[in-house]
């Protein structure tokens, strides 16, 4: 095979790693891939490192061990998270956003690929450290930023659904108090999704009550799997008192009403702005 030279190697390497986010690959695969010693692969990695991090494009980590290696994580410094979040609160506040019934639209948002592959890594920025096994979420509205999520934590999405489907075999199901509307609902999750023991990230659209991220949690339970964290795309103000804790919103809703008019207040949550 002909010779691949330095720049040719690391544009594949780096396209590599950064289609599978948070997967590890070892130095004897890329030696083998562009038929180069361990040390000029190291050498390499170090320049791409470095390359990433000056540009603000994640971050290449080198984990050791005998399973150790080389892999990108797609990390959002606060600065750039909290700019980010800040023009998408520009944009959803105001009064053409209100629905009636004080509803928010904002579908817009959560369809755009390319804004939900940005609020993905910024929550999985967020809970790299808690290493966690798949993402779960609920149908429907979640399922875009909860699947770039998944994506840039590099583990498997888990859909819990409001009635259980013939083709997922058998499953769980538990009955859940709903935040926004007080009703009783149903929640369905597959035996074969998830395996006893392991550790679950819940990323959702939205938070108001939090019946339906309760519902979650306890199905969890119901497999005897760990939450390491929950994750929203938007939470209301009030109610102030959830029904779970320590979640993280990537923004926050108000609707103030000043006569017949309402407005959207939609701000940054406040760990993302350090408080």
């Amino acid at each position: 095979m002909e010779k691949i030279r330095r720049n040719e190697r690391m544009s594949a390497m780096l396209k590599i790693l950064t289609d599978a986010p948070n997967q590890i690959f070892t130095l004897s695969h890329f030696c083998d891939l562009f038929g180069a010693a361990k040390s000029t692969m190291s050498e390499d990695i170090d320049l791409l490192r470095e390359v990433t991090r000056t540009f603000g494009l994640g971050e290449l980590e080198t984990v050791t061990g005998a399973a150790g290696g080389v892999r990108y994580r797609g990390t959002v410094s606060p600065r750039d998270a909290r700019a980010y979040i800040e023009g998408l609160c520009a944009n959803l506040s105001g009064v053409d956003r209100v629905l009636p019934g004080g509803f928010l639209y904002y579908s817009d948002v959560l369809s755009s690929p390319e804004i939900t592959t940005r609020m993905g890594q910024i929550i999985a920025t967020a809970y790299f450290d808690t290493a966690p096994d798949f993402v779960l979420t609920m149908e429907t509205k979640g399922i875009p930023v909860a699947l770039t999520t998944a994506y840039a934590l590099g583990v498997p999405l888990v859909i819990a659904r409001h009635n259980s489907r013939v083709y997922e075999g058998s499953a769980v199901n538990i009955n859940y108090v709903s935040g926004s509307s007080g009703s009783i609902q149903t929640m369905s999750l597959a035996r074969r999704a998830v395996r006893e023991g392991t550790r679950a990230l819940i990323v959702d659209d939205f938070l108001k009550g939090g019946g339906t991220a309760k519902g979650m949690v306890d199905l969890m339970h119901e497999f005897n799997v760990s939450v390491v964290g929950m994750a929203f795309v938007m939470a209301t103000v009030n109610p102030e008192k959830k029904r779970i804790s320590g979640e993280k919103a990537l923004m926050t809703l108000d609707i103030r009403r000043s006569g017949e008019d309402m407005t959207a207040v939609v701000k940054p949550a406040a760990w993302l702005c350090g408080q």
